[in-house]
């Protein structure tokens, strides 16, 4: 069964969740696990896509955006509004919903924000795991 990981981050500034997705995603590869980001738009796809390159000095996280034409080979995938045929390990959620492809996943991140509304949605999400009887962990950041 699929374990969802809910990290709660106090910083409210959507730059700090996406700061955060880069270095969640950078430990589980150093971790040899794939990775696939679920993102909630094509911008964010676009923002996460620049910052998987430049979040940190130093750091480079090869990725590929996934589509419907290519498979996305690399061992961290980007995405929105598309079920990967790749990477089944790991998946990071950034948006508000829950993608119908979650349970395919070893994992899920959860990661919310410190605004209101993202919290809110983040509560919808957490009860929809939990009311279907998913592992819970949370983490206070």
């Amino acid at each position: 069964m699929t374990r969802v990981d809910f990290y709660i981050l106090a910083d409210d500034k959507a730059s700090a969740r996406d700061q955060f997705a880069c270095k969640l995603t950078e430990k589980a590869y150093k971790q040899g696990h794939r990775v696939y980001i679920n993102t909630g738009s094509d911008q964010q796809l676009a923002q996460i896509d620049d910052l998987l390159w430049t979040y940190r000095d130093g750091s480079f996280l090869p990725h590929d955006r996934y589509d419907t034409s290519h498979s996305g080979a690399q061992a961290i995938v980007l995405g929105h509004g598309v079920e990967p045929e790749g990477p089944d390990d790991v998946m990071l959620n950034l948006a508000d919903d829950i993608p119908v492809f979650f349970s395919r996943f070893k994992r899920v991140a959860e990661l919310v924000g410190g605004g209101e509304d993202a919290r809110a949605a983040a509560r919808a999400r957490y009860r929809f795991y939990k009311d279907r009887g998913y592992t819970l962990n949370t983490h206070k950041l």
